[in-house]
């Protein structure tokens, strides 16, 4: 599969990955820490974590998910209490002085702050410190103590099992949002998920969909080393929380930016809206643009023998087939389109009949997805390509499965064996490389040579070859350029 030359920008480092590296004095500080301050700030922050719960139970009796109540003089008393309870909080985790810039608008005039980036749990100074409203999962309200201080400042919650979860989120930002004030105002991470703020992924559109005029928020944390992020492959929640607390102080900073009015165009196109958005987001903070979403974090983030080596090409194709709504959200949905394909026996559609097997009109967007798989001069891609690229994007953790769907579309129904060609190319998609050369891999079949391949014998060999993608195939860019290990453990040089 190729990467057009409308390619979408890649940044070097993987925005879902953090890797803490330290110093012989950072690991003797901490070790220090450890022992003497660590135990007692986590004894204070349980604390006054427990000492706010009572006072957040007390606000939300009798009150309504629906309703916003007049703000009694006890209730004014015990918002007060609960936000000195969470800036002491703070304060005794290391964060003894929270730097603000800027100047933040009134809810009658913003209704949503669009924060960003995401990248920790810690993200939650800002909330306590302005007491908005955020968006949470509906299992977060049964947590206990957490799920009394969250439903305190009225979240807006998700349920998940709910398939049409996401259109009433969206009608409820939108409801308190034209309440001109009446609301609190409404805190939204607009990236969805965490990452290391090393550049801005693609924003959501569910903040942006009302058009009502928003107000960005960055966030910096400015200790030398980050032991701040949590993201989805590094240290784990505990681990950052530990050296978090281990550190003498940990610096934050939360800068305002000024209110951004949509215009008509964005108003009508809240994809847009959300984009210029993060443009301003992203030059104050001198970070790049990707555009990875966070549908696209397992692509970055396989594991296995058949991991992605490189992942450009199927973060563009996932993205392109996000756009037109084709990502299959089923495995039902992604059988039936692999026996679609298998009924067409390799014949190659041009682009009309590809619009036509997607029941789809010929669009730019579809025009890019057809030509990730042109590999010949008439234009013309074998659908197989496609389905098998759906199916790597679609559950990228699950190579096994991909690998043997990719059989069924290729193997003789007689003998259940596909040719050494056919292989490659499933790799060369499954992988992201190209020129994959397989070799190495049939040496280690130790049988007669017929080019030929089982999906049980390969998929043998995957068990016993954890690193099966380095040591049994070669192609282009090959991270051992040349020289690499069979298989069966000799080693043997392409060229030779």
């Amino acid at each position: 599969m190729k990467t057009s030359s409308r390619h979408p920008s890649v940044v070097e480092r993987n925005p879902f990955v953090h890797e803490l590296k330290f110093t012989t004095a950072e690991k003797i500080k901490i070790g220090l820490m450890s022992v003497t301050v660590f135990p007692v700030r986590l004894l204070l922050v349980c604390f006054l974590m427990l000492l706010a719960w009572p006072f957040a139970f007390a606000a939300t009796l009798g009150r309504s998910d629906f309703v916003v109540e007049p703000q009694s003089w006890w209730r004014r008393i015990i918002h007060l209490c609960i936000w000195v309870i969470m800036r002491a909080m703070w304060f005794c985790g290391g964060f003894h002085w929270i730097k603000v810039k800027g100047d933040r608008a009134p809810p009658s005039e913003v209704p949503i702050l669009a924060v960003a980036p995401h990248s920790s749990y810690f993200d939650a100074i800002p909330v306590t410190m302005l007491m908005c409203s955020i968006v949470g999962k509906h299992e977060s309200r049964s947590v206990p103590v957490w799920g009394t201080l969250i439903s305190y400042i009225r979240p807006v919650f998700v349920l998940r099992s709910d398939q049409d979860s996401r259109r009433k989120t969206v009608e409820e930002i939108k409801r308190r949002a034209e309440s001109k004030g009446e609301w609190p105002q409404i805190m939204i991470f607009p990236e969805g998920t965490c990452t290391n703020r090393s550049s801005l992924i693609l924003f959501k559109a569910g903040a942006f969909i009302p058009g009502l005029p928003v107000q960005p928020v960055v966030l910096r944390y400015l200790n030398k080393l980050d032991t701040i992020t949590w993201t989805w492959q590094g240290p784990g929640a505990y681990k950052i929380l530990w050296l978090t607390l281990c550190q003498p102080h940990n610096s934050v900073e939360i800068e305002y930016l000024p209110v951004y009015y949509p215009s008509e165009e964005e108003k009508e196109n809240p994809a847009l809206f959300a984009n210029n958005v993060r443009k301003l987001m992203a030059e104050a903070l001198q970070v790049p643009l990707t555009d990875m979403s966070f549908e696209d974090r397992e692509i970055t983030l396989s594991r296995g023998p058949l991991r992605i080596q490189d992942c450009r090409s199927l973060l563009q194709f996932n993205q392109l087939v996000c756009r037109l709504g084709l990502r299959a959200r089923s495995t039902d949905k992604l059988l039936e389109q692999a026996n679609r394909a298998m009924k067409l026996q390799g014949h190659r559609l041009g682009l009309e009949d590809f619009a036509q097997f997607l029941n789809l009109e010929v669009t730019d967007t579809l025009k890019q997805v057809h030509s990730l798989f042109i590999q010949d001069d008439d234009g013309r891609i074998d659908i197989r390509h496609y389905v098998i690229a759906l199916s790597t994007a679609y559950q990228p953790s699950k190579s096994m499965e991909t690998l043997k769907l990719a059989f069924k579309l290729y193997e003789n129904e007689d003998t259940g064996e596909i040719l050494e060609e056919d292989l490659a190319v499933i790799l060369e998609i499954m992988l992201g490389v190209k020129d994959v050369e397989l070799s190495g891999l049939f040496l280690a079949l130790e049988r007669p040579d017929t080019r030929k391949i089982t999906y049980d014998e390969l998929r043998r060999l995957l068990e016993n070859q954890s690193q099966f993608s380095l040591d049994c195939l070669h192609f282009k860019d090959h991270p051992r350029n040349g020289c690499i290990k069979s298989c069966n453990g000799l080693s043997h040089d392409k060229d030779k």
